[in-house]
């Protein structure tokens, strides 16, 4: 693994009202998941209004989530976050895959299996799916489980259209394979459904994606998504379908999750006149800095 790279990532929510509404709880998934490839440096985060409580917890999936609670009413709601980190990346990384999980099929573990359930249930199958996936799988000869799923992650990114999508929630796999365009969460969510059609366990990550400049990489200027592959040997690899990375390279991790609606980067509520909406702005950078 290469030396460090100091990042740092600025995610900016701006939600604007005609009117003053109220704020319900809301809940904020910002904080990079510190690790052996990841060392969190500094952390900030800025709120106005002020919340009436701010606090922090672990979730189920271990992810950081801060809540927030307010009393005071206004028209703008900010959320500014700011992080700091080095980021250590494999950029062409061999894993060490134990020798009964190199070839498809292959069965987990009694012990991985039922650790896994979640990762391995699917929640839309469809037979189009199913066909798509079992179109990666080799013809009278042994099928090698990387090459299978690179060659689906480079499938999607050279044969889909990648759409940046600002909306709530994520096609079924069915349709975006249908459309053959979508968003990152999308081809995640696409993904995720065609690996488990073929007995993997897999889980959904939201986070962050630098973005050297002249770099043809999508996902840049806002959260990215992308999946995690659980390889005995290996453990969970990434997967980014948008980009065809392998690895975390420019891949940074906040939360991960069995399901996309689990990894929401922020979510919360607020009450008024449905009509006093008036949009919401989203700003992501990730700069290249010393630490």
């Amino acid at each position: 693994m290469n030396g460090p790279r100091c990042l740092t990532v600025r995610h900016k929510s701006v939600y604007r009202y005609s009117e003053p509404v109220s704020f319900g709880e809301h809940r904020m998934m910002f904080r990079p998941r510190s690790s052996h490839d990841l060392r969190l440096v500094s952390s900030e985060l800025r709120i106005v209004p002020t919340p009436e409580r701010l606090h922090w917890m672990h979730d189920v999936f271990d992810n950081s989530v801060a809540i927030a609670t307010f009393s005071e009413e206004a028209s703008e709601l900010v959320f500014d976050s700011s992080v700091t980190l080095e980021h250590y990346e494999a950029p062409m990384p061999e894993y060490a895959i134990e020798p009964y999980a190199a070839t498809w099929p292959f069965v987990y573990t009694n012990d991985e299996a039922s650790e896994l359930v979640n990762a391995r249930s699917r929640r839309h199958p469809d037979a189009d799916v199913d066909k798509w996936a079992q179109s990666f799988i080799a013809h009278g000869r042994d099928t090698s489980t990387m090459t299978l799923l690179r060659d689906m992650t480079a499938e999607i990114k050279e044969q889909f259209l990648y759409a940046r999508r600002t909306e709530k929630g994520v096609y079924r796999p069915a349709d975006t394979l249908s459309f053959r365009s979508g968003s990152c969460r999308d081809f995640a969510v696409l993904m995720i459904d065609a690996v488990r059609s073929l007995g993997l366990a897999a889980r959904f990550v939201s986070g962050y994606i630098f973005v050297p400049d002249h770099d043809a990489t999508s996902g840049g200027g806002s959260t990215h998504a992308w999946l995690q592959i659980f390889l005995p040997g290996a453990g969970w690899v990434d997967f980014d379908p948008t980009n065809s990375i392998i690895g975390n390279q420019h891949l940074i991790r906040v939360a991960v999750a069995w399901d996309q609606h689990q990894a929401l980067p922020l979510w919360g509520t607020w009450t008024g006149a449905p009509a006093s909406f008036r949009g919401l702005e989203v700003d992501v950078s990730v700069t290249e800095d010393g630490c």
